[in-house]
């Protein structure tokens, strides 16, 4: 935490991020009145359609195809993630490209200046000069993520003309708590009234339509007025719109993004642009090559090919139980027979661990637990406890101080496996945390991109 207390004179945006982060009492306070004054006092103003993401897990990928299918159509994008995992700039692209330190800087000015005092948490601030940023840089199109729950998040003060909520679960339970209905009643906030509202999870809790029917926006449920089906290469998608309308895509490319809950944020996406075609029509080229096109680190993302003596290794950002599913699932379709699956493993101590470590533990043969760092972070001996917890045998369990040591040490074995096996015979999968995972990709020398 920085003890700055007044502006700093500097051109490095890593100074002012510290400075920022110094200067509310609370690293989250929920909450819109803070942002709407600074709204109105930056006079932030979208006239282009501004699409809202909130959900549990998938959101990051929702809105990269999103975006790819909108770049592809030859609009000017502007998208907001978080959390980064190396830079910043990673939360603000423009253009499919990070935007540069100095324009985030004369708008991180801007919001210090007309502040006048008013203390700002982190997420408030930077979210700020993020939407200051993108107000001043002519885009066909705003994509905003939400960060935590939706109906008080900093980026909820942006009326949205398209809501797309993901899949819904459990997370956050300090600020969202432990009910899923809550939840979903939380991030169907960031729906509007008469305005196109998406929802890709097939068994959302009914306090999400209840709310959206008392909002009086336009609701598109996953298996309900939507859906997919999967073929080897690809899968079709259908729509019937509120009129009776009905719109289908067949033979669609499966997403550049592996993993099969893709296509569950894929048809999202899809949805959400057929309900705003008269705004931004989009072409059957332009999704092919968005889908086909879209990359995002660490979604099951495969990083190490495999070979003789090398073997292969995927990273994913999951941390949660609902994220722990779809990649029980994904490693189960990716599976080789008679491959053996090793775990690069680190999490947060205020994440279920044991609930994840429940979910995956007949999928990973052998766990490298890794202990993390920050302040937030699960020492390997903490995490090792929750996974024996869960019925996981101690034999099966190493741990080690750091991400970087648990890799290289699983690395190792593995390819002595490989050379003794003259097969492929084990895969690995570094995952936990986007810490975690921004650990193994330092670790691998790939921090730019």
């Amino acid at each position: 935490m920085s003890a700055v207390t007044t502006a700093p004179v500097s051109d490095d945006l890593n100074v002012w991020l510290a400075y920022i982060e110094g200067l509310h009492a609370k690293p989250i306070d929920l909450g819109l009145d803070r942002m709407r004054t600074m709204i109105e006092r930056l006079g932030i103003r979208f006239t282009c359609p501004v699409f809202t993401v909130a959900g549990t897990n998938g959101k990051g990928s929702t809105c990269t195809m999103l975006a790819g299918i909108l770049r592809a159509q030859g609009y000017k994008v502007g998208v907001h993630t978080s959390p980064h995992l190396f830079r910043f700039n990673e939360r603000v692209l423009i253009d499919g490209k990070e935007v540069t330190d100095q324009p985030l800087l004369e708008s991180i000015r801007r919001v210090e200046r007309l502040r006048d005092g008013m203390t700002l948490t982190y997420f408030e601030y930077t979210g700020l000069a993020i939407l200051d940023v993108f107000s001043r840089a002519g885009l066909d199109a705003v994509i905003l993520e939400i960060g935590l729950g939706g109906r008080l998040d900093a980026m909820n003060v942006i009326d949205t003309n398209c809501g797309i909520v993901t899949a819904v679960d459990v997370d956050h339970e300090a600020f969202l708590g432990s009910d899923r209905g809550v939840i979903a009643y939380e991030k169907s906030c960031i729906y509007r009234a008469e305005s196109p509202a998406v929802c890709t999870d097939r068994n959302v809790p009914i306090n999400l339509i209840d709310n959206a029917a008392a909002i009086g926006c336009e609701l598109s449920l996953y298996g309900r007025d939507f859906e997919t089906v999967v073929r080897d290469d690809g899968f079709d998608w259908t729509m019937t719109l509120p009129d009776g309308e009905v719109v289908e895509e067949r033979s669609l490319p499966l997403p550049g993004l592996r993993g099969r809950n893709q296509i569950q944020n894929a048809a999202g996406v899809l949805a959400a642009l057929t309900r705003m075609r008269d705004r931004l029509p989009v072409s059957r080229s332009a999704m092919e090559n968005g889908l086909a096109r879209a990359r995002i680190k660490g979604r099951f993302e495969r990083v190490v090919e495999a070979n003789e003596t090398t073997a292969e290794l995927t990273i994913d950002v999951g941390h949660n139980p609902n994220a722990a599913e779809a990649l029980v699932e994904n490693l189960a379709i990716d599976r080789r027979d008679g491959q053996e699956t090793w775990a690069v493993f680190g999490m947060l101590a205020d994440k279920d661990m044991q609930k994840v470590a429940s979910l995956l533990k007949n999928s990973i043969d052998r766990w490298f637990v890794a202990g993390l760092t920050g302040p937030r972070a699960a020492t390997a001996s903490l995490l090792s406890g929750q996974m024996r917890a869960a019925g996981i045998d101690s034999e099966r369990i190493a741990t080690f101080d750091t991400v970087a040591t648990a890799l290289a040490e699983c690395r190792a074995l593995a390819s002595a496996k490989l050379v003794r096996d003259q097969a492929r015979t084990v895969r690995i999968i570094a995952f936990g945390s986007f810490v975690t995972v921004a650990a193994v990709l330092e670790a691998l020398g790939e921090t730019q991109g």
